[in-house]
């Protein structure tokens, strides 16, 4: 029964281990979960079976996550899951002269804190004072700090 429960443990540890990589960013409780299972498991057979079975136990396990992680990287199963989009837009890099403090605009994003605004007939990447500016919000220019304009609402 104590194999059982170890081997359970050791499994339980890879698949979560394997949704903390490729479905849960960061360190979540999934990961976290998964490392204290494998050495629960690791641990139960130090324990019950002694050293020699425990050193094979964590050898069984490091080859079990290798090959665990590179079969679900070569099988392709997380590709339907994963993000695919790409980012081919560009903001408008700021000339000289073409924008200046006191012009005024509207918000074609929400400024939180970065966002598009257009000014002057050109849509450019902005900066709000702090605070969240929503959509079409009339802005005015403040300031123009190394390219970057910060702008705020216009009450």
């Amino acid at each position: 029964m104590t194999i059982f429960i170890i081997i359970l443990l050791l499994v339980l540890g890879v698949v979560l281990l394997l949704l903390e990589f490729f479905v849960l960013p960061g360190i979540t409780v999934a990961g976290i979960g998964g490392v204290v299972m494998m050495l629960g498991g690791i641990y139960l057979s130090y324990h019950h079976y002694g050293s020699t079975i425990g050193h094979l136990t964590v050898l069984g396990a490091v080859v079990f996550n290798i090959l665990a992680l590179w079969l679900a990287l070569k099988s392709g199963t997380w590709n339907r899951i994963m993000l695919k989009t790409e980012i081919d837009s560009k903001v408008e890099k700021l000339e000289e002269d073409v924008v200046h403090v006191g012009d005024k605009g509207v918000c074609l994003s929400r400024l939180a804190p970065m966002g598009q605004v257009r000014i002057n007939n050109l849509i450019i990447e902005a900066k709000s004072t702090g605070a969240y500016i929503d959509q079409k919000t009339p802005v005015e220019v403040i300031k123009i700090v190394d390219k970057i304009i910060v702008v705020k609402p216009i009450k």
